[in-house]
């Protein structure tokens, strides 16, 4: 494989883009790129997935398992390879010493001719994304495709200047002695990868989240197993199989990338993060299992993307129409199924400054109510935006926001014609006190999905330090704040500067707090309690390999 003529310039792009943090992308968001017949191309070949096997080829499978349904009602049907992981885990140990020989930017230009495969069949991967997580299918094709292969892509270069800090080859050391004859030695330094790399794939946004952890890992050095959701399996196979497919052409052992499904219940993630051949874990979901992982898993390096309470800070603005309209796009996309998701807006109960002329609390909630229902008012524009509910537990905590405090928006169920068994509902918006202690175990508990609180304080000055307290206890992967006075800019910045938290400022555009742009953007800090780690940087991927010394006598 012609691999540095084909793929080096996009690893230089990736290089530059990362240096600059300027807007750049190899990977095409509109579904008219990807070829005339492209879009029913990938729908045949979506299509032929359902209800077969799906053979990777693998060592080690003992059984065949598969219950994925689509949030849409559509049951898949797929089977995936069931491992036997004591012959797995050693099968996928055997090709590393060749993969580390490789050296840095041989990994890095096969993991970019994966996922240059994986972007030529981005329609296919649009269609598993959709029906395994619920997204509405722009959705799944721009995060599931493109957006999750940049993601990708950021990892492998980051991956690829971390080892390349320490020069490769030879390196000559010559220490004067005086008058006797300098000590010489040759050294050389080689990057290895730690051991095998666990990927804990998640439900809602399987490739956009698993892509960092797997490219990572693997141009380090390292084998990965993959282990989906049970509920999002497809979209992670394909990968794997894909992979499995370039590593093979490439002249290396495919067993480099393996899947791991599981039986309904089995629990393997939890075996595998113990198994001592396991030596870094990527994970996404619960704080539960987060927690769990970071404090039992001590023989790996485990990076976490968890839970957290993201928030709004409201204090005035100089664009009302474009700050509801933004705000109101936020709280629907994906029916507020995404970690970045604003849950807490919190408003000065005696109102804010606006263009529009002096707003009250009442006010400001009831027009942002109104900006919802607006946007989703018809049902064809609602659907394609909201996608459909991930899991009943989306569904139940809904149902049940209605009785924690007075409803400024209520939640409405949307039909989709097209898939009838599909759960569609608009977020619901629930005003609260903030200064009644029984209100605050609300506010202060996540609630993952389409509901938000607005959140009535005594004045900006308390929003902020609420705000503080937020970010430092329960974790943010997500910061926004509305101001036109640089005293209350400084105080929301210097708060997420203290407390590591990303924070976007008076967004009334088409840019949306709940969104981040790979090579640029930052997703998560990994310095609160959201998340152990960031998409992507530096130390995202630096803890992956250790720089391996060995010096001769010249």
């Amino acid at each position: 494989m012609q691999l540095t003529e084909k793929h080096r310039p996009t690893l230089d792009g990736a290089l530059e883009a990362i240096r600059t943090r300027a807007y750049w992308s190899p990977h095409p968001e509109h579904p008219k790129a990807y070829g005339e017949t492209g879009a029913e191309d990938g729908k045949a070949a979506f299509d032929a997935l359902l209800n077969r096997r799906f053979d990777l080829d693998q060592p080690g499978t003992d059984d065949w398992t598969g219950a994925e349904v689509s949030p849409y009602g559509i049951e898949l049907g797929v089977q995936y390879p069931h491992p036997d992981l004591d012959v797995l885990l050693p099968a996928m140990r055997a090709g590393m010493a060749a993969w580390r020989a490789a050296g840095p930017e041989t990994r890095a230009l096969v993991c970019i001719e994966i996922l240059a495969r994986i972007g030529a069949r981005t329609h296919e991967f649009a269609h598993a994304v959709m029906h395994t997580s619920g997204q509405a299918f722009m959705m799944a094709f721009q995060a599931g495709g493109p957006h999750a292969q940049d993601r990708g892509l950021e990892a492998v270069a980051y991956a690829y200047q971390e080892q390349t800090r320490t020069p490769s080859g030879s390196a000559a050391w010559s220490k004067p002695q005086g008058k006797r004859e300098p000590l010489e030695l040759a050294k050389t330094f080689t990057p290895a990868g730690r051991g095998i790399a666990l990927l804990i794939g998640c439900n809602t946004f399987p490739t956009w989240n698993g892509y960092p952890g797997l490219f990572a890992s693997l141009a380090t050095g390292n084998p990965v197993l993959v282990k989906p959701h049970p509920r999002a399996v497809l979209p992670l196979a394909l990968t794997v199989k894909v992979a499995r497919e370039v590593l093979a052409a490439a002249g290396f052992d495919p067993n480099l990338v393996a899947l791991a499904a599981e039986r309904p219940g089995e629990g393997i993630a939890k075996t595998l993060a113990v198994r001592p051949e396991i030596k870094i874990i990527d994970y996404t979901g619960s704080s539960a299992f987060g927690d769990w992982l970071e404090a039992n898993a001590r023989q790996a390096q485990v990076y976490t993307e968890k839970a957290g309470v993201n928030t709004v800070v409201i204090d005035s603005t100089d664009d009302y129409k474009g700050m509801l309209a933004n705000l109101s796009f936020s709280l629907s996309l994906y029916s507020g199924q995404m970690c970045t998701t604003p849950q807490n807006l919190l408003i000065p109960r005696d109102g804010i400054t606006t263009d529009a002329g002096k707003k009250t609390f009442d006010e400001v909630v009831g027009d942002l109510a109104g900006a919802v229902g607006g946007l989703l008012g018809d049902d064809a524009r609602a659907n394609a935006l909201l996608g459909a509910l991930v899991n009943p537990d989306v569904k139940s905590r809904l149902e049940a926001a209605s009785g924690l405090g007075e409803v400024a928006l209520p939640s409405r169920e949307v039909a989709n014609p097209e898939f009838p068994d599909a759960v569609v509902r608009t977020p619901v918006i629930v005003k609260l006190d903030g200064a009644k202690p029984d209100a605050e175990a609300v506010y202060l508990s996540e609630c993952f999905g389409p509901v938000s609180f607005a959140v009535a304080v005594d004045s900006t000055a308390d929003a902020v330090e609420l705000l503080r307290r937020t970010i430092r206890d329960k974790g943010a992967m997500t910061v926004g704040a509305y101001t036109t006075s640089e005293e209350v800019e400084r105080a929301v910045e210097d708060v997420c500067l203290d407390e590591s938290a990303q924070l976007s400022l008076n967004l009334t555009g088409g840019v949306y707090v709940n969104q981040t742009a790979a090579f640029s953007d930052f997703h998560g800090s990994g310095g609160n309690p959201a998340a152990n780690a960031a998409l992507c940087d530096g130390a995202f991927v630096a803890n992956r390999f250790r720089v391996v010394e060995v010096r001769r006598q010249a």
